[in-house]
């Protein structure tokens, strides 16, 4: 049984190669154009490595990045394989992974509230003291 540190090991080198697999066009694809490895997770048994994408446009292109990555998984399976020396190479499933436009949208509607109250502030500032002094605190 692998420790969990080997497991993570192998985790970020598979995120690593892949990475760099898309940035030196290794993976000739148009479909996977700024398309960004955010995780992978492996198994204990070594059966299946979890690969998680994200795009810049967010996940209107998600079924057709899927889609290329699922095309080509064989491929990108083998090049993996010669780089990373395991007995077993697991098979490769692709998903998306919503959490960069969870956090962009998240820092939008702070930026939002942020913006919104500070005029409010200034006209009412006996109304909202403890949202200023809020807003001090998170100051870097």
């Amino acid at each position: 049984m692998p420790t969990p540190q080997r497991l993570q090991r192998i985790a970020e080198r598979i995120q690593e190669e892949i990475s760099e697999m898309l940035v030196m066009g290794e993976i000739r694809d148009p479909r996977l154009s700024g398309v960004t490895i955010t995780g992978v997770k492996v198994d204990r048994e070594f059966a299946f490595a979890d690969i998680y994408v994200s795009a810049v446009e967010g996940s209107q292109r998600a079924p057709e990045i899927l889609e290329a990555f699922n095309h080509a998984s064989g491929y990108i399976r083998r090049l993996l394989a010669e780089r990373i020396e395991l007995r077993v190479f697991p098979r490769l499933r692709f998903h998306w992974d919503p959490t960069p436009e969870r956090a962009d949208r998240i820092e939008r509607l702070l930026a939002s509230l942020r913006s919104g109250s500070t005029p409010s502030e200034a006209s009412s500032s006996s109304s909202t003291p403890s949202a200023k002094s809020d807003d001090t605190d998170e100051a870097p």
